[in-house]
Formats: C-alpha cells, sequence, structure tokens
C-alpha cells in the first residue's frame, strides 16, 4: 500500500478546489483516481459541500405548492384501498394502492395523481396477482395522510383535518371520484313492471359505495349532500355498509363527474 505525505495531499486538494479533474490530479502526482476522489469527497464534506440526497420539499412542512384537486382524489383512494406501511428494507415510508389489473384507466388515474401530489418522489407499480400495486416513497406521508395508523381504518376514527376539509370542499367530485374509484361500482339494475297489463324488464344505473368504516361512509354521504346528490342507505345481511345513488337526476350528474370504472 502506497502512504502519501500531507504535501501531497494537500496540493492535490488545491488542484481539486481550483477546478482540475480528478485524472489529470492522478497523473501529475502519480496518485491513484479512487484516493483523488475519497480526498476530494472528504475536503467537501468538511466543508458542506458535499452532495447528497435531500429529501423533497413538503406542503405542509416547507410551504411547496400542492396540486388540490389530485390530492382530493389520492385522499379518497387512500381511505378506500390504501395503506401507508414501512418495510424493514426500506428506510422511507410508502403510500400503497392496491389496484386491480380490470380497471387499468383507474390505474393510470391513481399513479397520474400521485405523481402529481408527490412530483420529486418515486412511484412504481409493483406486480400482484390480479392487480398493482402503486406505490410513492416519501417520508412526509404522515403529514399528508394523518388518518394513518395501527390497526384497520373502520377500528379507529377517521376524521379529516381542518385544512383536508378546505381541500375537499373545494374539490368535491375529485372526493367523490376517488371513493367509487377504491370502494364503489357503477351497475345496471333490473325490474319488471306492468306496462299496457304486460309486465316488462325494466333496467336502469345506479351507484354503488361500500365501506366498512362508519367514519369513512359519513364522509362520502356528507360530501353527496353538498353536491346535491341524493342517496339511500342499503342494508345488506343486517349491516349497513352500502350506499346508493339510483335517482335519475343524481345519477346523471356521478355519471357527468365521476362515471364507471374503466
Amino acid at each position: 500500500m502506497n502512504f502519501h505525505g500531507v504535501e501531497v495531499r494537500q496540493k492535490a486538494l488545491t488542484m481539486l478546489r481550483n477546478g482540475v479533474a480528478n485524472a489529470a490530479v492522478a497523473r501529475e502526482l502519480h496518485v491513484p483516481l479512487g484516493t483523488v476522489g475519497y480526498w476530494k469527497h472528504l475536503d467537501r464534506a468538511k466543508r458542506g459541500e458535499c452532495p447528497g440526497r435531500h429529501d423533497p420539499a413538503c406542503p405542509r412542512c416547507d410551504g411547496r405548492d400542492l396540486d388540490e384537486p389530485a390530492y382530493s382524489y389520492l385522499l379518497a383512494l387512500y381511505l378506500g384501498d390504501g395503506h401507508i406501511s414501512r418495510y424493514s428494507a426500506h428506510r422511507v415510508p410508502n403510500l400503497m394502492i392496491a389496484c386491480t389489473d380490470s380497471w387499468p384507466g383507474l390505474m393510470d388515474d391513481c399513479e397520474r395523481a400521485m405523481r402529481a401530489v408527490f412530483p420529486d418522489n418515486s412511484v412504481c407499480r409493483v406486480s400482484r396477482t390480479g392487480c398493482h400495486n402503486v406505490k410513492v416513497y416519501s417520508k412526509h406521508l404522515h403529514c399528508l395522510f394523518p388518518q394513518h395508523g395501527p390497526g384497520k381504518k373502520h377500528e379507529r376514527k377517521i376524521a379529516l383535518e381542518p385544512w383536508q376539509r378546505t381541500i375537499v370542499d373545494a374539490h368535491p367530485w375529485e372526493f367523490v371520484r376517488g371513493l367509487i374509484h377504491s370502494d364503489g361500482c357503477r351497475i345496471t339494475n333490473w325490474t319488471t313492471r306492468l306496462v299496457g297489463g304486460e309486465r316488462k324488464r325494466y333496467e336502469y344505473p345506479r351507484y354503488f359505495f361500500t365501506n366498512v368504516s362508519d367514519d369513512i361512509r359519513r364522509l362520502c354521504t356528507d360530501t353527496l349532500d353538498k353536491l346535491g346528490v341524493e342517496w339511500t342507505r342499503c342494508t345488506r345481511h343486517g349491516n349497513p355498509y352500502n350506499i346508493s345513488v339510483a335517482r335519475k337526476a343524481s345519477v346523471a350528474l356521478m355519471d357527468l363527474y365521476v362515471g364507471p370504472k374503466y
């Protein structure tokens, strides 16, 4: 192993600070290129100039602009099919939204919303059987999704913070669309009725939103009320988990702003 004296090292640092390339310093002083790079790194670190990974700015902590329509939609997806986790293999928490492969358009919308809300963070899709997990990594997930906590969502209180309520009130249709995309659907119901003494089949569209959490269902119905969408609660097997929108005018509104999954 070759040891280089203080004079050689200082001369190398002087050259590096003057903009001389690492390779040129190594050639002139007969020092291995790796050693020159190591000296440069230590010198820059000592002077506070060492390049490193910096956390992207957070709308809550740093005042960065937030794409509010995208956030309203992503918040609803999180309340339905989202989960924040921190695996031992990753030092950075990740938000994961499970999206079935049956609705590729929904998956694309989810990824676009993530990239809009977290423009400087890593977003990816992880393939699973019959679905993909759309994920974003950020140290500020708990800032933007304070509803995160231990246990299942329906086993703890879910309430929006005042700043979240302001965003949802300003962009209610994005919120409703996210709820339907996560835990809802648009279906065609049918029944029969007598027409001129003859029983005929009658079909009509209907929206459903199903969630076990009383709080999340209330967030849905409160938003529908503000939008003038009429809804009813459907109890199945003794469980009031289903919200139905079947009135013609209300379905027309939902079709205009939400539409079926795709």
